[in-house]
């Protein structure tokens, strides 16, 4: 288990299943992934660097690419979600829709990659 897993198993089943599905397209999305910390959350990473964590807050989750522009990259997807710089935030029962994550995932990537 890894700190992601670890998050997730803490968390009620609603909040559970809406935050794995985003992990669970974002490690589709880039495959290489690895469970680590950014910023001193849980979350994936890429090549050593920060690419993804979803938390759960007292009034949200919080979608997190770690990169404002991957948030940018996404915004076609994401009507109707709640966006500020670099930051998604939903409710379980709205999540971000799989292209928003496929799109944010393969923008950090690429940023990454350099």
């Amino acid at each position: 288990m890894g700190t992601v897993d670890d998050y997730l198993d803490g968390l009620d089943p609603a909040d559970r299943e809406a935050i794995g599905r985003i992990y669970a397209v974002a490690r589709d999305a880039v495959p290489d992934t690895a469970q680590g910390k950014g910023y001193g959350m849980p979350a994936l990473t890429y090549r050593g660097s920060p690419l993804l964590s979803v938390m759960r807050t007292k009034k949200h989750i919080g979608l997190y690419p770690f990169s404002p522009e991957a948030v940018d990259a996404a915004r076609p997807f994401l009507d109707g979600v709640d966006v500020d710089k670099g930051t998604v935030r939903f409710q379980p029962a709205t999540p971000p829709s799989d292209a928003a994550i496929r799109a944010m995932m393969s923008f950090r990537r690429d940023q990454i990659d350099g």
